[in-house]
């Protein structure tokens, strides 16, 4: 009895199964992904009739010598492509922050700067003389906003609702206006005191607490511009390095280093040395 062939088996055509097609009306819808800008939290306020909205920020926080400026600053949604590239002003060179500064004057809605002197920064605090300076910011608009946004905590006393955005003048563009405003008009105050007190650098370093600056001080002694509350420019007038002062703890080495301010309703603030 003959074996049955066996049939040849097919080989694959490198192709693969069609698959059945779905009516249209059964079709999943398309994703959309659109991209998040520094522009779209203000826009979206804006569209829930919750405007204008107020950007806060402010220059100088850190530094133990010259003022601490603060801005507020509305934009309006649609100028977007006018301030393209707009951000947080430590993120911009020198030459680029000054004209984004030339650019939120000319289509800024509204804004306001506010100079606190170093005085008043040594009697109320950093901290407290920060949040004071937003809401007079605030205040010196020239119509009440609906909504203010602030870099990094709450601040209360607008009169208004207010949200801390963490990096705030990286993902809000009248919070990074309002820090073009007040770095720039900082940075203009300090090069107009380095001609009135040449020997202590600030043009370099905008009165921030560098090496540079520290053996300034030691040498020529604080200055009227000085913060005497920061332990390193209190260290300076007695003539000595903090290093060598007896009764510095933790907290004053890191306000040496900009990273903290002096007294207890300030530690914890950030600071920081910016160029």
């Amino acid at each position: 009895m003959s074996a049955r062939p066996v049939p040849a088996r097919r080989r694959p055509s490198g192709r693969r199964p069609v698959r059945p097609t779905l009516p249209p009306e059964l079709r999943p819808a398309r994703a959309v992904v659109r991209r998040s800008g520094s522009w779209t939290l203000q826009s979206t306020l804006h569209r829930h009739g919750l405007g204008p909205v107020a950007g806060v920020d402010e220059a100088g926080r850190g530094a133990c010598a010259g003022p601490l400026v603060v801005a507020a600053c509305v934009l309006r949604p649609g100028d977007a492509k006018r301030l393209d590239g707009l951000t947080d002003s430590k993120l911009l060179t020198a030459a680029a922050r000054e004209e984004y500064y030339r650019l939120v004057l000319r289509w800024a809605q509204d804004h306001a700067v506010v100079v606190i002197p170093p005085e008043e920064v040594d009697r109320r605090g950093v901290h407290v003389a920060n949040v004071e300076g937003m809401r007079r910011a605030v205040a010196g608009l020239s119509a009440p906003p609906g909504y203010v946004l602030t870099d990094g905590f709450a601040v209360r006393g607008f009169g208004t609702p207010a949200l801390a955005v963490q990096k705030g003048d990286q993902v809000a563009a009248c919070v990074a206006a309002a820090s073009v405003l007040a770095k720039v008009t900082r940075d203009r105050i300090m090069v107009e005191l380095d001609r009135e007190f040449p020997q202590y650098g600030f043009a370099e370093h905008k009165g921030y607490c560098t090496p540079v600056h520290d053996e300034a001080m030691l040498l020529h002694g604080p200055s009227r511009v000085h913060r005497y509350s920061f332990v390193n420019v209190r260290a300076a007038r007695d003539g000595v390095r903090i290093e060598d002062v007896p009764d510095a703890g933790p907290e004053d080495a890191l306000v040496h280093n900009g990273a903290l301010t002096v007294g207890a309703s300030e530690v914890g603030v950030e600071g920081g040395i910016e160029p």
